[in-house]
């Protein structure tokens, strides 16, 4: 007997991609699930949309909400949704995404077969299929994370690792018991690194992550980003936008998820790292939003360091388990700062590993 999954797509003005990213729900070979769209007050054809696919199938529902909460808050409505019909998972899908007919027929069965597991991400592929957008989300010593193999060409692929650090929340899918342990998106967050606390908050908790090889989903990339930034496709990844969210979250990380004992190692990284960004933000035109963003970070200090009680309070592994899970190197995209780190290597008379 199939088991009750509930799927959730956010929307946000996408009303142009949501015909596709539904209908490949709606394709799957796993059968026994719903899907709820979320519209976060989308000014556009969405909710017509979405609401022509209601009364054409049952299993789709529609959230239409009164203003834009961001991906977190468009995916915690479903997400409390599932822990309250008591199904056994829930699976977040980008409304810009489209899955292949066995993605989720793959991650169930995946998580059926391993109870110790609490999330499963899948080969999430850029919309052409010949390179990939991420296989999984690692998370390094400088307090930087990446999705794991992003821009590779898929021809070439071998990143079949099943133990990764964390999950894409774009096409994942999540084990309830799991979320009604550690909580489920924190709202703060708005977009952007929101999936990298709630798989580091899985991982204190003793849930592991796994990346599902043969489970398959394609990602245009960045539509929804270019929506809610305003700009164009192919525009510099850098906008006021994300500059904000950028400073914002992921400070929360390390103040909600990094252990006591590992953070001598972290921190000092990490506010290198933050310093160089934010300074680099102001040289490009962006210092607005890098001032609110990192203001931003201080308002809700207080907040996350409550928030970061009850986690520790309730981790269940050791610091040498988490520190085993970190990439100890910069992430791959990080040109800047190897090249700041090697003058310093050279500086000291220190040869790189």
């Amino acid at each position: 007997m199939q088991k009750k999954i509930i799927i959730i797509i956010p929307n946000w003005n996408g009303a142009i991609d949501l015909p596709a990213s539904i209908d490949s729900i709606l394709a799957q070979t796993y059968t026994h699930f719903s899907l709820v769209v979320v519209d976060n007050g989308s000014t556009d054809d969405s909710r017509a949309v979405i609401e022509a696919y209601m009364q054409r199938d049952n299993r789709v529902e529609g959230i239409f909400l009164d203003k834009n909460y961001g991906y977190t808050g468009g995916v915690n409505p479903g997400l409390k949704q599932a822990i309250e019909q008591k199904a056994a998972y829930a699976a977040p899908f980008n409304n810009d995404a489209r899955a292949d007919k066995h993605w989720l027929e793959h991650l169930v069965a995946f998580l059926d077969a391993h109870p110790t597991y609490g999330i499963a991400t899948c080969t999430f592929l850029h919309s052409d299929g010949k390179t990939i957008d991420s296989t999984g989300d690692l998370y390094t010593v400088w307090g930087l994370s990446f999705p794991r193999g992003r821009d590779q060409p898929t021809a070439v692929h071998t990143q079949h690792t099943l133990d990764i650090f964390g999950a894409s929340g774009g096409a994942t899918l999540y084990r309830v018991s799991m979320l009604e342990k550690i909580g489920i998106f924190d709202e703060d967050f708005f977009a952007y690194y929101e999936d990298i606390d709630l798989s580091f908050r899985a991982q204190l908790n003793g849930w592991k992550v796994a990346y599902v090889e043969s489970a398959v989903a394609y990602h245009e990339r960045g539509k929804t980003s270019n929506r809610l930034a305003n700009r164009k496709a192919g525009d510099s990844a850098a906008t006021p936008f994300l500059t904000e969210q950028f400073m914002k979250n992921l400070p929360y990380i390390i103040v909600k998820d990094v252990p006591a004992g590992l953070l001598w190692h972290v921190l000092p990284r990490f506010a290198f790292a933050y310093v160089l960004f934010f300074w680099r933000a102001v040289s490009d035109g962006r210092g607005m939003s890098a001032c609110k963003g990192t203001l931003l970070f201080w308002c809700k200090l207080p907040k996350k360091l409550a928030q970061r009680r009850t986690i520790q309070k309730h981790r269940t592994v050791s610091n040498d388990y988490i520190w085993g899970l970190f990439v100890h190197d910069l992430p791959p995209h990080a040109g800047k700062l190897r090249v700041l780190r090697a003058s310093w290597w050279r500086l000291i008379g220190r040869r790189a590993a």
